[in-house]
Order: structure tokens, then C-alpha cells, then sequence
């Protein structure tokens, strides 16, 4: 049998009993070590006396604690996480609230939300600011004080952002303005005063104006018989007007047009006389052949007349040929460009 030694018994014991000691001290303050929690964050800019091992509160029940507090150098915000059992469905859209106590400790609250997903390991929670458990109190107690203590805070904030913009320029503008608005209010004066004057029954000239529209009116009704002639004629030449067979003529119209397009089609056919003669093209060669003709022959007799005419009584008859070709003054004749072609 192995002997143990009494210093050996003693280091033992002091490691048994350090173990157990960071055991508890952990339980105390709420950590557990062999936890498997859904760890989430939430950032203040005041914790409200907000410490490790603080409960976290759903619904009355504590679920979880305050795992550790963190900040940055300007103290501007506070970074606070939660350890949150595993097996609790937290929506993304709930809100961490932190709930001071003067009489005990400071607890953190979730308020839950609607939302149909929910948080992960990591993610951070919505916060909302809370006014502690003595404004709780007061609107309980007397809910009128309280609504007096919040108009005059927001009166309060009001003052101080008016102070604000109120600098000495501000001022200045704002006198300005008070200045041109007693401009204003003269040059109103002076308009009400010509306004009155215009509106005066014996020299206005509004009153001038009315009495010439009344003159104008009064005319018109001395006139009225005269104008019930007029709108009587103008009536009875309207219905004249629509009496007339206005279909008839459009009818007549219509068919004077089918027969000038039965004519114009007639034109453009070779069964009638004047379709022949302007779509048939032999009548142009036969008069431009005609025409050549009769040239040849008054140039003929022009030049040889005794060939046609003989006066002499002791001449004879000229037997000289007769023209085969125009002469120059008839060259430019149809015929002979179309032989020439």
C-alpha cells in the first residue's frame, strides 16, 4: 500500500477546496460553467446601476442573467450581455428594458415582441429607454402630477432650444421683422383709406362704375323687345335652316361625283371615241404624218408654183421634180423626228 504523504493530502485538499470556491463564487454570481445559454447583447447609454448577475425578467420569470457589462473609453455607451436559456423562443423585434429598484436589486426585462423569427446567439436587442419605478409610482398615485412634471420638462426643453437659436443675431432679425411688419401694417392703413375713398357713394369711382352698368342694364331693358325681334329671326332662320333637304342635295352631290368617275374612267379606257384619242398612239403618228405631208407640199408649191398654177401664155409648163424633203424651215417637223429616230 502506497503512503501518501501529509503534504500531498494537503495540496490535495487546498485544490478541492480553491475549485470549490470559484464554483461558488461563479453560482453567486449567477455564471454557469458548464452552460450551453443563448448569449445576446444590448446597448445602453445609462445602466442604471445594472451589474453582473443581475436577473433577466420575462414575463415575471427570471430566465436568464447579466453576464458582463462593457464600455468604451468615453463612457458613451454601455454594452450589456445577457445569458438567456436555450430553450426560449425570444422574437427579433422584443426590447431589453432595464427596471431599477431602489429597495432591491436592479433587474433587466425583455419585453417580448410579435415577430415570427427569432433571436440567434450573437444577435443584439432592441432598447428602450425607462423612467424607473418612482414615475411608475407617480402616475399611479396622481396621474394629473404627472402629466404637469412632463409639460413642464418639454416646456423646459422648449425654453432651452428657443434660448438657443435667440442669439443676439436672432434678435436683431426678429426686431427687423417686428419693424417691417409695422411697414406692413402702415401701407395696410393707406390702402384701407383709398379703398374707403373708392367706395364712396358721391365721388367713388366704384360708384361711377356702378352707375354705368346701371345705365347699360337700363338700356338693355328698354331694348328688351327689340332684342326678343332679333333672337326671334335669328330662331325662325335656324329652323329654316335645318328644314332644309340637306340629305337630298348631299345625295345629288353624291351621285354627280360617281358620274364624273364613270367619265374620268372612260378616259382612261381605248372603248370610247375620246379614250381612243387620248390613249391611242397611231392617231399621233398619223397626224404628225399628215402634217409633214401638207409641210412637203406648200413648200413645193411655194417653190415650184408653175408646177401647180401656169400663167404664161407663151411659157410652157415647168417639169422640174418635185420636193422629196422639206426644206430647212420645216425640219424640225413630228415626222421627220420620228423618222429620224
Amino acid at each position: 500500500m502506497v503512503k501518501v504523504s501529509n503534504e500531498t493530502k494537503v495540496g490535495a485538499i487546498a485544490v478541492v477546496v480553491i475549485t470549490l470556491l470559484i464554483l461558488g463564487f461563479n453560482f453567486l454570481k449567477g455564471n454557469q460553467l458548464f452552460s450551453n445559454n443563448l448569449m445576446l447583447y444590448a446597448k445602453y447609454d445609462n445602466v442604471q446601476g445594472l451589474t453582473p448577475s443581475s436577473p433577466v425578467i420575462i414575463n415575471g420569470l427570471q430566465v436568464g442573467t447579466v453576464k458582463a457589462i462593457t464600455n468604451d473609453k468615453n463612457m458613451r455607451e454601455l454594452v450589456v450581455s445577457f445569458s438567456i436559456k436555450k430553450d426560449i423562443n425570444i422574437p427579433t423585434n422584443s426590447l431589453a428594458l432595464i427596471v431599477p429598484n431602489p429597495l432591491a436589486t436592479t433587474k433587466a426585462e425583455i419585453k417580448l415582441g410579435d415577430a415570427n423569427q427569432f433571436m440567434k446567439d450573437g444577435d443584439t436587442l432592441e432598447t428602450q429607454a425607462n423612467k424607473g419605478i418612482l414615475d411608475d409610482v407617480m402616475k399611479r398615485v396622481d396621474p394629473v402630477l404627472y402629466e404637469v412634471k412632463n409639460a413642464v420638462s418639454s416646456l423646459d426643453t422648449l425654453l432651452g432650444k428657443v434660448n438657443k437659436v435667440l442669439d443676439p443675431e436672432a434678435k436683431e432679425n426678429i426686431s427687423k421683422t417686428l419693424s417691417n411688419l409695422n411697414q406692413v401694417t402702415a401701407s395696410m392703413l393707406l390702402s384701407t383709406a383709398s379703398l374707403q375713398q373708392l367706395l364712396n357713394t358721391e365721388t367713388g369711382a366704384l360708384a361711377k362704375t356702378l352707375q354705368n352698368v346701371k345705365s347699360i342694364t337700363g338700356n338693355l331693358a328698354d331694348n328688351n323687345a327689340k332684342i326678343s325681334s332679333v333672337m326671334t329671326n335669328l330662331d325662325q332662320t335656324t329652323t329654316k335652316l335645318s328644314e332644309l333637304d340637306l340629305k337630298q342635295t348631299l345625295t345629288s352631290i353624291d351621285g354627280t361625283i360617281n358620274d364624273l368617275r364613270k367619265l374620268m374612267a372612260g378616259f382612261n379606257t381605248k372603248d370610247g371615241t375620246i379614250g381612243l384619242l387620248l390613249n391611242d398612239p397611231s392617231l399621233y403618228k398619223n397626224l404628225a404624218s399628215t402634217s409633214n405631208k401638207l409641210n412637203l407640199l406648200l413648200d413645193d408649191l411655194r417653190v415650184n408654183p408653175k408646177r401647180y398654177v401656169n400663167i404664161s401664155v407663151f411659157g410652157k409648163k415647168q417639169k422640174s421634180e418635185a420636193l422629196a424633203v422639206p426644206l430647212p424651215d420645216t425640219l424640225n417637223s413630228p415626222y421627220l423626228i420620228k423618222k429620224a429616230e
